[in-house]
């Protein structure tokens, strides 16, 4: 039965990665809401800062897969307008919708500020003589912002379970790592931290197709890097995630090269 999927950002880098999955796999409709045009699927175009104005796109929906954000953090208004309101507004419109489920792109930003502390700090710093042996993961539910954007990740994640829990919506928040549109670490911190573009599409993938008994959840989105401090194992035993990409082979590289002369 084919499944109905609205992407938000779909013009986005992981957007785009999830489209062109999705329509490689087959038996999904897909539609975009999106401020501009995308090209080979429906598209609506909207601002999710205005609710009225988005909720069109929802009708007859059966998931939508949230991935429209603002990055940055030197902004607090474009911050509240995009990721505090316009993802309230995304998880409002799914409901009055009936949409079933919504998978919310979070960010592994809700705890990045375990980096101002060892052994993490040293991990984030390519200071790998001074990390020690066993390292303990940071477990999906610790929560340490590290900016305005990620405060505004946790609260996105919050906004979900108080959505599942008052409207009985399936919600599965993604604390994605990072991606690169060069498909591989830019810097000696995402080493520990790079999320290739298979398990990125393979992670949201899986989110789809899982159980509808999930009810909430929270799932850490790496690849399979040697310096990973972010608890994957649930997502392996929930979803079956299995990361086939790894930052491993660019290791030498950054340590020999990159670090010797830039700024990290």
């Amino acid at each position: 039965m084919t499944k109905k999927i609205l992407i938000t950002g779909m013009s986005g880098l992981i957007g785009g990665l999830l489209k062109h999955h999705l329509l490689n796999e087959g038996g999904y409709d897909l539609k975009a809401l999106n401020r501009s045009h995308v090209e080979g699927v429906e598209s609506y175009q909207g601002d999710i800062a205005d609710l009225d104005a988005i909720k069109p796109a929802f009708e007859g929906q059966d998931i939508v897969v949230h991935l429209a954000a603002y990055l940055g953090s030197d902004s607090w208004q474009s911050l509240h307008t995009n990721n505090v309101l316009g993802t309230y507004n995304v998880f409002e419109a799914a409901r009055l919708a009936g949409v079933k489920r919504v998978i919310f792109a979070s960010s592994g930003s809700t705890i990045r500020g375990f980096e101002r502390v060892k052994p993490y700090e040293d991990i984030s710093d390519g200071n790998y003589g001074e990390v020690p042996k066993v390292v303990p993961m940071i477990t999906r539910d610790q929560v340490r912002p590290e900016a305005l954007y990620g405060v505004t990740k946790v609260w996105g994640e919050a906004l979900g379970r108080h959505f599942s829990d008052a409207y009985d919506m399936s919600i599965i928040c993604v604390r994605i790592g990072s991606v690169r549109k060069e498909n591989r670490p830019m810097s000696v911190r995402e080493n520990a931290i790079y999320l290739g573009h298979s398990d990125v599409c393979q992670m949201l993938h899986l989110c789809i197709e899982a159980d509808q008994g999930i009810n909430y959840d929270i799932f850490f989105a790496v690849s399979d890097n040697k310096w990973n401090y972010r608890d994957i194992s649930h997502a392996r035993e929930v979803l079956g995630y299995i990361p086939t990409d790894s930052a491993d082979k660019n290791l030498s590289f950054f340590n020999s090269t990159l670090l010797a002369n830039t700024k990290v």
